[in-house]
C-alpha cells in the first residue's frame, strides 16, 4: 500500500474537522471562524462561509446530501443546505464541541461542554439533554438507533434516540484517559475490498507483482464460496462463502481512540471486543472507510496511519509537518483527506498492490491487507489465512506456502500429500526481518531475492547459498526438481537467462539475448525457451543449439502449454495468441497477462484477478490437418477443440485411412456408427484383405459421396455393393444406370425395393402400383388395406385369379374391416370359402343371408343360430333368442344368459327387470320340460322361477316407495303388496328382497290405513332386525306413537274369501290362503286386491277342449226346488240337498260346488262335472292356457259385474279398468311387456 499526494493546500488556521458531501464531489472544512467548501477532484475553493462568530471546532453532513450542520465556539450550530446557505441557527449553553447526522432520520445530535441537543426538521424546538462530563466526540450507529458520546472523563455513554442513556462505558484510565474520537463501523457486512485499486507504473513493480513464482501449469481461476480460514499457529477452517454468516460484522462495533493512546473496540452491550491496542501516541481523530474494512487514525506523531478493522496497522498514509486534527475517507473510495494543526489540507489516493503466488492447481493472494486466501483452481474451494500483520509476500510451490511478514517469514504446509488437501500447517517459522522484491519457497528452501542478489535459506533461517548476478534480476521462477534440489529459472535485465540449482553454487547460463528479459518459460520437455523481452518481442530458442526458432511481437507475457510440446501462447495489445509448431499465430481477443497454459485454458491474470479462458485449439489442429500430420493434430485436439472440430478431425483421419487416430476421435464424439465402420474395417483386415480402394468406398459410403464410393467398389470388382448401396438408399434412377442391363429378375428386384422404399416415405399409391407391376400382390393389399382404397382392392381382387388364394382372403378380410361385406363375401364365393362367407354374414349380422345359406348347408346350422340367439339375448329379444337357441339346440345356453341377465337384475335392484326376466326363464324351462327326460326338473323351476317373478314383481313398488323421496301408489296398493309379500316370505327370502323395507312399509301403511293391530306387530318384527341408520329414529318414533292407537285393525281392510265368505285376518299364518277352507286367494298384478275368483278343477276324464266346449253352450238353467241345507258335525262341514224346500229365485250348480268339510285342514279343491260346466257363463269363466306339459287352470268369477281382464301372454289377472290404465302408460303389459299390438298370445 502506497499514498499518492493528489492535492494540497494551506489555510491560516487550524482544521478542527472535515466532512465529505455524500456523493463525494464537495469537501467541507472547518478552519477558524469560517467553513471553506473545496471541490475535491482538483483541490479548487470553491467558496467560503461566514456565520459563526468565533472558531468553528466541528461539521457534519446529512446521509441524504441535502444540508450539513457546523458548530462553533460561539455556542452556536448552523444549518446549512447542500446550495451552501444558511438556513437555521441555535445554540447550546457552552461551545460545540462535536456534531452528527443521524443516518436514517436525519436528526442532528450537537454536543457542547455541558449537554446534547437533538434536532429535526419536523420539530419546532431542539430537545436538551445534561451531561455529567465535557463531550468530546459523537457517532450515530448504522440503523440509527443509538448515540455514542465520548467523554473527557473517560467515560462512553450509548444513548437512544430520545437522549436516554442505555449503556455506559467506563475506561480504565478514566479522567487521565479522555476519549478524544470514536466511530462505529459503518458496514452490517464485512466484504473484500475490490474497487478502485490501480497498479503501479515502474517494471519492477510489474515483475514483482505478477510474475513472481509463476509457473506454466494452472488449472482453473474461478473463486468458489467454499473456503477456510486459519490462524498463525493453528490454522482453522471455516466457511468463507459470500452469503455466510461468518463474515458478517454486526454494524454495531464500536472503536474508541483515547488519550491514553490505546485504541479499542465495544460492542452495542458495552462488552469490549478483544484487548486493547498501544497507539505510542496521542489519537486525535478517528475514521473507518466506507464499507468499514479500514481504520484511519491521526494525532500526534504528525501522521495518519492505516488500520485494518480489527487494529493490526499496515502502514502511514502521509507524513505531516504538525499534530493531525482530522481525516475522513471520500465516500465510496480509496481517496483520504487530512487536516492539520498548522492549517495544511492534504488529499492523499491510496493505492493497493497485488501480492500473489501461483503453482499449478493453487492461486495465493493477500485479502484485507492481513489474510491469504488460497484457492484450489480445479475444486473451486479456498482457505483463509488469518496472519494478523500486514502481508508483504506470498509464494507457494506444491504442498508448501510462504508468507512474509513484517518481522517474519511463516512456511506453511499441507497436511497430507492429497493432491485436493485444503488444509494448512504451520511447518516454520523464521523470526527475521528480510528486505527483498521477490520471495519463492521450494521444498527445503526459500529464496530472496534482493536487486542483483539471490539468497538461499533453509527453514530454519540459515543461510544456505548466495548468487550474485551481473544485472538486476527481473524475473524468477521454480520449474521443478527433486526437494532440495530444485531447478531456478532466472531472467536479468542484461538479457542474460540462467538456471540455477538450489543446491549448486555455480548458476548455468542457457543463452544471452541483446534486450533486457521481462518473462520466461520452459517447454514441457526442457527442450524450448520461450521469453518475452523489453521491447515487447516474444522469442523462442531450441535451448541445446541456443538457435533462434522464430519470434513474434506485441507479447508481454507468453506460457507453453504444459501438454503440448510444439504449443505456445502470449498476450500483448489487448490480444491472446496461440502459435503450434511453425505455423502462422491464431489470434483472439484478451485483457490482461497470460500466466499458464493447460490443454485449453489458458489462465489470465486481470490487475489483480485469475481467470479461466476456455480456448477452443481449433485452428492449430486444422493447421496440422492440411498437412495430413493426424496425429499431431490429435494430440492438439487432446488440448480441448468444439465437438465439430472432433468430427472433422475423425473424417480427415478416416480418409487418410488412419484407422487409430479416427477411432479415438470418432470415440471422443460418441460416433458409434464410424466406430462399428472402423471395427469392421479393422476386422477384414486382420482376416487379410488388403484392398484400400474397398475399405476407402466403405468409408466414402458413410459419409455420403456414394458416387465415388460405387466407382470405388467397381474398381475393387464389388459392383453388387454398389448395386446394394443405391437400393438401400433408394437412389432406383442411379442403381439402374449403374447396372446397365435389363435382367428382368434384376430388374424386378429394384421396382420390389423401390416399392418398399416409396411405403417407407409415406408414397403409399405409388407403392401400390410398383408391387402390382412387380407381383407382389400381397404387399399391394396390404398397403390399400391399411389406407382404406377400396376401389384398389376391388380392381386387385377382380384381377387376381381364383387359384391366388392368399392375396384373395387378404382382400376379403380387408373389405370386412373397411365394412364392405359385399365384396367380401363376393370374394369368399369366389374362392368356394363357404364357413368365412357364413362368419362374414354373422360379423355382419346379415341373418337372411346366413338362414338362406344354412338352408342350403345344414352343415352351417350351429354356426349362424348359435351366434343369432346370443345377438338377440344382448339385445333384450329374449323369445327371439330362446327360439334361435332352441332351434340350434342350446336350451342350456338359453338359461344361462336369462339367469345371468337375471342376477345382474337384482343386484342392481332393477327389480321390475328381475321379475321379467323370472318369468321369461320360468316360460324357458316349461319349453324344456316337453322334453320328458327334464320335465319333473324343469317343471319344478318353472314354478320356482314363477313364484320369484311375482315376489320381484310385487317388491319393486315396495323398493320404490322406500328409496325415493315421492310414491306413485295408493296406500291400499303398498299395504296389499306388503301384505302379500310378507305372506310369501314364510320361507327363504330371495336375493335383494329387504324384510326391513317390507316391515317398515307395511307398518306405515298399516297405521294410515288403521290397521292398528297389524301396525304394531310390523314394528315389533322390526325391532328383532338389522335396522339401516335412517330407518332408526323413524321406527322408534312409529314403535312408541302406535302405543297409543288401539289394537285392533279397520274391518273395512280384513280380505274376505269369495269361496266361503269368511273374513280372513290380515295377518295370516297359512300364507295366501283362506284360513277356512284353505281356497288359495287371486291376487290382481297391480293392486295386489284378493279378486272375486275361485280356481276349480275338471273332474276326471274330461279334457281341456271337451271343457271349454261345454263352456261355450251356455245351457239354460232350470228352476229347481231343491236347495242345499249347511249341515255341521264335530269335524266336518257338509251341504245336503234338501229337495222339499221351496224355491226361491235360480240356483248355480256351481255355487253348490263351493261347499266343504267344516273343519277340515286339509285343502279340498272344487271339481266341477259336464252339467256344471254347461251351466257356467262364458264370460264368467277365465282360463290359463298352459303350454304342455302343464294342465289348464279354469277360474270362475263369482262377481260377474266386475270385470276382470287376464293378460294372455303371463295369465295374470288385473281389474279390467287397471289393465287398461296400465297398457296407456307402459304400453304394454306391466308384468310379462307384451305388446299391446301385439296379435300372439
Amino acid at each position: 500500500m502506497r499514498a499518492v499526494l493528489t492535492w494540497r493546500d494551506k489555510v491560516e488556521q487550524c482544521v478542527y474537522d472535515l466532512a465529505f458531501k455524500p456523493d463525494g464531489t464537495q469537501l467541507i472544512v472547518a478552519a477558524g471562524n469560517r467553513l471553506l467548501v473545496y471541490d475535491t477532484s482538483d483541490g479548487t475553493l470553491l467558496q467560503p462561509l461566514k456565520g459563526h462568530k468565533d472558531t468553528v471546532y466541528c461539521v457534519a453532513y446529512a446521509k441524504d446530501g441535502k444540508r450539513f450542520a457546523s458548530g462553533s465556539a460561539d455556542k452556536s450550530v448552523i444549518i446549512w443546505t447542500s446550495k451552501l446557505e444558511g438556513i437555521l441557527k441555535y445554540t447550546h449553553n457552552d461551545s460545540i464541541q462535536c456534531v452528527s447526522y443521524n443516518p436514517i432520520t436525519h436528526q442532528l445530535a450537537s454536543c457542547s461542554s455541558s449537554d446534547i441537543g437533538l434536532w429535526s426538521p419536523e420539530q419546532k424546538s431542539v430537545s436538551k439533554h445534561k451531561s455529567s462530563s465535557k463531550i468530546t466526540c459523537c457517532s450515530w450507529t448504522n440503523d440509527g438507533q443509538y448515540l455514542a458520546l465520548g467523554m473527557f472523563n473517560g467515560v462512553v455513554s450509548i444513548r437512544n434516540k430520545n437522549g436516554e442513556e442505555k449503556v455506559k462505558i467506563e475506561r480504565p484510565g478514566g479522567s487521565l484517559s479522555p476519549i478524544w474520537s470514536i466511530s462505529w463501523n459503518p458496514s452490517s457486512r464485512w466484504e473484500n475490498f475490490w474497487m478502485n485499486i490501480e497498479i503501479e507504473d515502474s517494471e519492477e513493480a510489474i515483475v514483482s507483482r505478477y510474475f513472481q513464482d509463476i509457473p506454466s501449469t494452472l488449472k482453473s481461476a474461478v473463486y468458489s464460496s467454499q473456503g477456510s480460514e486459519a490462524e498463525e499457529d493453528e490454522p482453522e477452517e471455516e466457511d468463507n462463502g459470500a452469503g455466510d454468516d461468518s463474515l458478517e460484522e454486526r454494524n454495531d462495533i464500536l472503536a474508541v481512540a483515547d488519550w491514553g493512546q490505546k485504541l479499542s473496540f465495544y460492542q452495542l452491550s458495552g462488552k469490549q471486543i478483544g484487548k486493547d491496542h498501544s497507539l505510542n501516541f496521542d489519537p486525535c481523530c478517528i475514521s473507518y472507510f466506507t464499507k468499514g474494512e479500514y481504520i484511519l487514525l491521526g494525532g500526534s506523531d504528525k501522521q495518519v496511519s492505516l488500520f485494518t478493522k480489527d487494529g493490526v496497522r499496515l502502514g502511514a498514509v502521509g507524513e505531516q509537518t504538525s499534530w493531525v486534527w482530522t481525516c475522513k475517507v471520500k465516500p465510496d473510495s480509496n481517496y483520504v483527506v487530512v487536516g492539520c494543526q498548522d492549517g495544511t489540507i492534504s488529499f492523499y489516493q491510496l493505492i493497493f498492490s497485488t501480492v500473489h503466488g501461483l503453482y499449478k492447481d493453487r492461486y495465493a493472494y493477500r485479502d484485507s491487507m492481513t489474510d491469504v486466501i488460497v484457492q484450489h483452481l480445479i475444486t473451486e474451494q479456498k482457505v483463509r489465512i488469518k496472519c494478523k500483520e500486514l502481508v508483504k509476500k506470498i509464494a507457494i510451490y506444491k504442498n508448501r506456502l510462504a508468507i512474509q511478514l513484517p518481522e517474519k517469514i511463516l512456511i506453511y504446509e499441507l497436511y497430507s500429500e492429497d493432491s485436493l488437501d485444503m488444509r494448512y500447517r504451520v511447518k516454520e517459522k523464521i523470526a527475521r526481518k528480510f528486505e527483498c522484491n521477490l520471495l519463492v519457497v521450494c521444498a527445503d528452501h526459500i529464496i530472496l531475492c534482493q536487486e542483483r542478489r539471490l539468497q538461499c535459506l533453509s527453514f530454519s533461517g540459515v543461510k544456505e547459498r548466495e548468487w550474485q548476478m551481473e544485472s538486476l534480476i527481473r524475473y524468477i521462477k521454480v520449474i521443478g526438481g527433486p526437494p532440495g534440489r530444485e531447478g531456478l529459472l532466472v531472467g536479468l535485465k542484461n538479457g542474460q537467462i540462467l538456471k540455477i540449482f538450489v543446491d549448486n553454487l555455480f548458476a548455468i547460463v542457457l543463452l544471452k539475448q541483446a534486450t533486457a528479459v521481462r518473462c520466461l518459460d520452459m517447454s514441457a520437455s526442457r527442450n524450448k525457451l520461450a521469453v518475452v523481452d523489453e521491447n515487447d518481442m516474444c522469442l523462442v530458442y531450441d535451448i541445446h543449439t541456443k538457435e533462434l526458432l522464430f519470434q513474434e511481437p506485441n507479447a508481454n507475457s507468453v506460457a507453453w502449454n504444459t501438454q503440448c510440446e510444439d504449443m505456445l501462447c502470449f498476450s500483448g495489445g489487448g490480444y491472446l495468441n496461440i502459435k503450434a509448431s511453425t505455423f502462422p499465430v491464431h489470434q483472439q481477443k484478451l485483457q490482461g497477462f497470460v500466466v499458464g497454459y493447460n490443454g485449453s485454458k489458458i489462465f489470465c491474470l486481470h490487475v489483480f484477478s485469475m481467470s479461466a479462458v476456455e480456448v477452443p485449439q481449433s485452428a492449430p489442429m486444422y493447421q496440422y490437418l492440411d498437412r495430413k500430420m493426424f496425429r499431431e493434430a490429435y494430440q492438439i485436439a487432446c488440448l480441448g477443440v468444439t465437438d465439430a472440430d472432433w468430427r472433422e478431425l475423425a473424417m480427415e483421419a478416416l480418409e487418410g485411412l488412419e484407422f487409430e487416430t479416427a477411432k479415438k476421435a470418432f470415440t471422443r464424439v460418441q460416433d458409434l456408427r464410424y466406430l462399428e465402420l472402423i471395427n469392421s474395417i479393422e476386422e477384414r483386415k486382420k482376416r487379410g484383405e488388403t484392398n484400400n480402394d474397398l475399405f476407402l468406398a466403405d468409408v466414402f459410403s458413410y459419409q455420403g459421396k456414394f458416387h465415388e464410393a460405387a466407382k470405388l467398389y467397381k474398381r475393387s470388382g464389388h459392383e453388387n455393393l454398389a448395386l446394394d448401396m443405391y437400393t438401400e438408399l433408394r437412389m432406383f434412377e442411379y442403381a439402374k444406370d449403374f447396372l446397365g442391363s435389363e435382367d428382368p429378375k434384376e430388374t424386378k428386384m429394384l421396382i420390389t425395393k423401390q416399392a418398399d422404399w416409396a411405403r417407407n416415405i409415406n408414397e403409399p399409391k405409388a407403392a401400390v402400383e410398383m408391387y402390382i407391376s412387380a407381383g407382389e400382390h400381397c404387399k399391394a393389399i396390404e398397403i390399400s388395406g391399411e389406407h382404406g382404397w377400396v376401389d384398389m382392392l376391388i380392381d386387385i381382387a377382380r384381377k387376381l385369379d381364383k387359384a391366388e388364394r392368399e392375396p384373395l382372403l387378404m382382400c376379403a378380410h380387408f373389405f370386412k374391416k373397411l365394412d364392405n361385406p359385399g365384396y367380401a363375401a363376393e370374394t369368399y364365393l369366389k374362392i368356394g370359402d363357404l364357413k368365412s362367407l357364413v362368419q362374414l354374414h354373422v360379423e355382419t349380422q346379415r341373418w337372411d343371408e346366413a338362414f338362406a345359406l344354412g338352408e342350403k348347408h345344414p352343415e352351417f346350422k350351429d354356426d349362424i343360430y348359435v351366434p343369432y340367439a346370443q345377438w338377440l339375448a344382448e339385445n333384450d329379444r329374449f323369445e327371439e333368442a330362446q327360439k334361435a337357441f332352441h332351434k340350434a339346440g342350446q336350451q342350456g345356453e338359453a338359461v344361462r344368459v336369462l339367469e345371468q341377465l337375471t342376477h345382474n337384475a337384482v343386484v342392481e335392484s332393477r327389480f321390475s327387470d328381475a321379475a321379467y326376466y323370472y318369468w321369461m326363464l320360468s316360460m324357458q324351462c316349461l319349453d324344456i320340460a316337453q322334453d320328458p327326460a327334464q320335465k319333473e326338473v324343469m317343471l319344478s323351476k318353472f314354478h320356482h322361477f314363477q313364484h320369484l317373478a311375482e315376489l320381484y314383481h310385487g317388491y319393486h313398488v315396495i323398493h320404490r316407495y322406500v328409496e325415493e323421496p315421492f310414491s306413485f301408489h295408493l296406500p291400499e296398493t303398498l299395504f296389499n303388496i306388503s301384505r302379500f309379500l310378507l305372506h310369501s316370505l314364510t320361507k327363504d327370502t330371495p336375493l335383494g328382497i329387504s324384510k326391513v323395507n317390507t316391515l317398515f312399509t307395511l307398518a306405515k301403511q298399516s297405521k294410515a290405513l288403521g290397521a292398528y293391530k297389524l301396525a304394531r306387530h310390523a314394528y315389533d318384527k322390526l325391532q328383532g332386525l338389522q335396522i339401516p341408520a335412517r330407518f332408526q329414529k323413524s321406527i322408534e318414533l312409529g314403535s312408541l306413537t302406535i302405543r297409543s292407537k288401539p289394537f285392533h285393525d279397520s274391518e273395512e281392510l280384513v280380505p274376505l274369501c269369495y269361496r266361503c265368505s269368511t273374513n280372513n285376518p290380515l295377518l295370516n299364518n297359512l300364507g295366501n290362503v283362506c284360513i277356512n277352507c284353505r281356497q288359495p286367494f287371486v291376487f290382481s298384478a297391480s293392486s295386489y286386491e284378493v279378486l272375486h275368483l275361485v280356481e276349480f278343477y275338471l273332474e276326471e276324464g274330461i279334457t281341456d277342449e271337451e271343457a271349454v266346449s261345454l263352456i261355450d253352450l251356455e245351457a239354460p238353467r232350470l228352476k229347481r226346488e231343491n236347495k242345499w241345507q249347511e249341515i255341521t258335525s264335530n269335524n266336518a262341514q257338509t251341504l245336503r240337498l234338501d229337495e222339499s224346500m221351496d224355491s226361491v229365485g235360480d240356483d248355480d250348480p256351481f255355487t253348490a260346488k263351493l261347499s266343504f268339510e267344516q273343519g277340515g285342514s286339509e285343502f279340498v279343491p272344487v271339481v266341477v262335472s259336464r252339467s256344471v260346466l254347461r251351466s257356467m257363463s262364458r264370460r264368467d269363466v277365465l282360463i290359463k292356457r298352459w303350454p304342455q306339459p302343464l294342465r289348464w287352470q279354469y277360474f270362475r268369477s263369482l262377481l260377474p259385474d266386475a270385470s276382470i281382464t287376464m293378460c294372455p301372454s303371463c295369465f295374470q289377472m288385473f281389474h279390467s279398468e287397471d289393465y287398461e290404465l296400465l297398457l296407456l302408460q307402459h304400453t304394454c303389459c306391466p308384468y310379462c311387456r307384451r305388446r299391446m299390438d301385439d296379435p300372439s298370445p
